[in-house]
């Protein structure tokens, strides 16, 4: 059986252990193992044997707050285990600590030599994807120093510069070379007749331009207090639907998952803010479309993620000045990384600006918070961000000379540049590809709703009546041209996008409900798209599949061509319930929240798109963020859309 990765997370710090809670640093497969902080890998190696010999796993690890498992030396029926190792594992800030039980099974003293083998490579995350693509390292200098209590890795690279260190209570009796580059930490213990004895270990990892001082947990259960504390301050004063209880506990779920992914970032004026991290294990930073999308899912509930995302991503807005093409004025931030890739420019993500929704997005949480809150000092104060953001959308995104929001392949960055944001995603119904300019229909969805959002901010907050009438004229004429150019009338839905020609990329796609949400088809047309959703093609019992099935392009195991994604549905749903369609609205609410109890209440980035019928659970999708901060937020947004029902 393949050795799974249990993901432990804590703000910008994640961990991936195996069942016995090692960690083997071997790449390939769908998710990397190791302590990870700011993209780089803080721990390759953590590998527990026992007299010499790798343990059997009694009760493995399980997915949770913490990581428990239960291990054993060999043993048979006629000789049981000597002892038991009772082993727990938690994440702190840039922290990672450990204890080790041992505890004798025999009448007699017992010796056990405990090993532990331990290297940070600080290998960066996008080293380690499934692309395989390498990366010149010039100049890398490693070094290990043996402290008197276990050692420290660190690494330097021109003026990069990070370190692990690991340290032991009690102290190991040897510090060992492997002939690897690892260090082995090795301790002789004495047990007594049937006693126990504790081993705590603790690693910090310090990530380059990382200057403050970082408190490590004593041990596992002083983090989990951390974790529960800050998790009861985000469910607190959240009313559950108590006549619905399998939702009840997705939202529970879900504002303990966003609790988790926080991470921290800056405002405008240099302010420390903690803003909603995309997910673990890819994406354990701010991205631009996924930190809106969460905190309009939960702004009817914890409105201060919209007061957090707003402003990091206004300090982070383009300017134009940083050289890249896709870094046009008024933009909003689509990927921000504080890797070494990114800090070299090997990568173009360390502030990337490859999105064409995230913009409008960023309007729409803006108004839809001024709305929900009544709060108007936020809206002041962002006043010259909104209004360079829709100077983007008229300018450089292209709503003034092609009519729409228009994107283009970046080379090095993204090919498609709206949620579907995979090579292949926007594609006709045989599968064929565009070239050229891209007009993606969700996108225009967002532009409407965001022209409209912040005409009322202007008439409301700035006072600016000329404005917002410009605004919401922009607004009319979009959804006049959207409905004339999108819409296939002899198949009665609207087009996945338009090509740079003005052609319609046919494929039926999920996206549809998008348009449903923001509000942009005339109800006539949204009541016949709502009902389409829920046909076989699309609905599979677990919710809406991104391409509806039957058609060339539709594969269940595709990242966007066939898959059911939890936050796509909670915008259909929402799309739904604001259309009329409240049946429809539940009936997808009920196959999400299903696919959540099946999975302990949470559900995960993406499922794949297999039919429901023959299978009593959703089958993963091979590639998903086990934590993702929108798929968290989802049943927020359910309960919005259908209530308790």
């Amino acid at each position: 059986m393949t050795d799974r990765h249990h993901l432990l997370v804590h703000g910008a710090t994640f961990a991936a252990v195996g069942d016995r809670g090692d960690i083997s640093g071997v790449r390939g497969g769908s998710s990397p193992d190791g302590l990870f902080v700011r993209d780089a890998r803080h721990l390759s190696r953590w590998q527990l044997t026992v007299d010499g010999a790798v343990p059997e796993v009694l009760t493995p690890v399980t997915d949770g707050d913490a990581a428990r498992c239960v291990l054993v030396p060999r043993g048979g029926r006629q000789e049981p285990p000597a002892h038991t190792l009772f082993r727990e594992q938690a994440v702190g800030d840039s922290s990672f600590v450990e204890s080790v039980k041992v505890t004798s099974n025999r009448p007699v003293p017992t010796t056990v030599r405990l090993a532990l083998t331990v290297d940070a490579d600080f290998t960066d995350q996008f080293e380690l994807r499934s692309d395989h693509r390498t990366y010149a390292k010039t100049g890398v200098v490693r070094a290990r120093e043996v402290l008197a209590d276990g050692i420290e890795f660190t690494y330097r690279r021109a003026e990069w510069r990070s370190c692990t260190t690991i340290t032991a209570e009690p102290a190991p009796d040897a510090v060992e070379e492997t002939g690897t580059g690892a260090r082995r930490l090795v301790w002789t213990l004495d047990l007594e007749p049937h006693g126990t004895t504790e081993l705590l270990l603790r690693v910090i990892a310090r990530p380059h331009g990382e200057r403050r001082a970082v408190r490590v947990p004593r041990d596992p259960a002083a983090v989990q207090d951390q974790l529960r504390a800050r998790e009861a301050e985000f469910t607190e004063g959240v009313a559950f639907p108590a006549g619905w209880p399998e939702l009840a506990a997705a939202c529970a779920r879900g504002l303990a998952d966003l609790a988790a992914l926080q991470v921290p970032a800056t405002g405008p004026d240099g302010e420390e803010l903690r803003v909603p991290a995309a997910g673990a294990p890819w994406f354990l930073t701010l991205l631009g479309r996924d930190a809106l999308l969460t905190s309009l899912f939960a702004l009817p509930y914890r409105p201060q993620l919209a007061a957090a995302t707003l402003p990091a991503l206004a300090a982070t807005q383009a300017t134009g000045a940083g050289g890249s093409p896709v870094a046009q004025p008024g933009k909003i931030v689509h990927e921000v990384r504080h890797g070494e890739l990114a800090h070299f420019g090997q990568v173009p993500f360390g502030r990337y600006y490859g999105s064409v929704d995230a913009t409008p997005l960023f309007l729409v949480l803006l108004g839809a918070y001024v709305e929900q809150t009544g709060d108007t000092a936020l809206a002041r104060r962002l006043e010259p961000h909104a209004r360079a953001a829709i100077g983007w959308m008229l300018d450089h995104g292209g709503l003034t000379s092609r009519g729409y929001l228009v994107y283009r392949a970046d080379e090095g960055g993204l090919a498609n540049q709206n949620w579907k944001d995979s090579p292949g995603a926007i594609c006709c119904a045989d599968g064929t590809r565009p070239t050229g300019a891209v007009m993606a229909a969700g996108a225009q969805g967002y532009a409407y709703d965001a022209l409209r959002r912040t005409a009322g901010v202007a008439r409301g907050v700035w006072a600016d009546e000329t404005y917002a009438a410009l605004l919401e004229q922009a607004a009319a004429d979009l959804r006049d041209r959207f409905q004339r150019d999108f819409w296939m009338r002899e198949r009665s839905f609207p087009a996945l996008a338009l090509d740079g020609q003005g052609r319609q990329i046919d494929a039926l796609a999920s996206d549809a409900g998008h348009l449903l949400w923001s509000g942009l088809l005339d109800k006539e047309y949204g009541e016949v798209v709502g009902r389409r959703l829920l046909e076989p093609d699309f609905f599979s019992g677990w919710g809406v599949r991104t391409v509806a099935a039957g058609q060339a392009a539709y594969h269940p195991l595709s990242y966007h061509r066939g898959s059911v994604w939890p936050h796509d549905n909670a915008l259909i749903t929402l799309g739904l319930a604001r259309y009329g369609l409240h049946d429809e609205a539940r009936t997808v609410a009920h196959a999400l929240v299903d696919a959540a109890t099946v999975g302990g209440h949470r559900l995960p980035e993406v499922l794949a798109g297999y039919e429901r019928a023959p299978l009593g659970s959703p089958v993963p999708y091979p590639h998903a963020c086990g934590r993702e901060a929108r798929s968290a937020a989802a049943p927020l947004a359910l309960l919005t859309a259908v209530g308790g029902a």
